[in-house]
């Protein structure tokens, strides 16, 4: 879906030789249905043959997918209707496309831009603190924390994203913050490991697995929180909210009711 960060006829359709193999098999899954991505997608891929090689070989349980896409793609198509192609197809995975180049992140993306990090503060205190930012992104909470946590833990399964935080952190000289690979829900770290467990916009592919793996890696009165950052608009958590997350609202940056959540674990 075309979110509207960023301009997509700006962006080559070779982005996609800088994805990760979930982010395919993730763009590649439930498209049975829809014909008109599968027709854009293969004409894109036929006249992409390196493209298409990556994905296949990145990707080998979608290969046989990709495969019959291109080849059932027609032949002597024209460059405009390539590029058309191409445009709509990164306008699919267009957060997919901006990871590639997350220094772009800061300017495009609202919950970054407009964001205010007090709005982390409210929800707990940090300071002294051992904290995982889960799925950390181009680093908005993890750095925020930074400032004041002990130390703090990026988790981010996306290796542009990685890249930008360690880049960030050497540029701005913060110490205290470490980089790892993990997705939810398999967090590369033991039991009752941290004080404060945050995210934003990451768990609810599988609640219950996710709050659980988060959980997992929480000492005994540790803080879960769902820091989302300002949009254009925002709903509560009802999912959350029916787990025991507390709701915490606030007016954002563009006016609206904006909802953060938070749950203090016991064990």
């Amino acid at each position: 879906m075309a979110l509207g960060w960023i301009d997509l006829s700006d962006y080559s359709f070779n982005s996609f030789l800088l994805m990760e193999r979930f982010q395919i098999r993730y763009f590649m899954s439930g498209r049975e249905s829809d014909t008109e991505w599968k027709h854009k997608m293969g004409i894109a891929l036929k006249a992409n043959p390196a493209v298409q090689w990556y994905l296949t070989h990145r990707c080998p349980e979608c290969a046989e997918q990709i495969t019959a896409l291109s080849d059932a793609a027609p032949t002597g198509s024209t460059a405009e209707s390539i590029r058309e192609a191409e445009v709509y197809v990164l306008s699919s995975v267009e957060d997919f496309v901006i990871y590639t180049v997350p220094e772009a992140m800061d300017t495009h993306c609202p919950w970054i831009y407009s964001w205010d990090k007090t709005r982390l503060y409210e929800m707990a205190d940090f300071t002294d603190k051992i904290v995982l930012d889960v799925g950390s992104g181009s680093g908005r909470l993890a750095f925020a924390a930074a400032q004041k946590a002990r130390e703090v833990y990026a988790s981010e399964p996306v290796e542009t994203l990685r890249e930008c935080i360690r880049q960030k952190a050497a540029r701005d000289g913060v110490a205290n913050l470490r980089v790892a690979e993990a997705l939810l829900p398999f967090l590369p770290y033991p039991d009752s490991a941290f004080d404060i467990v945050m995210s934003g916009h990451v768990v609810g592919d599988d609640w219950e697995a996710e709050i659980a793996e988060l959980a997992r890696v929480c000492k005994s009165g540790c803080w879960l929180l769902d820091c989302r950052g300002d949009s254009l608009g925002d709903k509560a958590s009802p999912e959350l909210v029916a787990r025991g997350w507390e709701g915490m609202s606030y007016i954002g940056a563009f006016g609206t009711a904006m909802h953060n959540h938070r749950k203090q674990v016991f064990k």
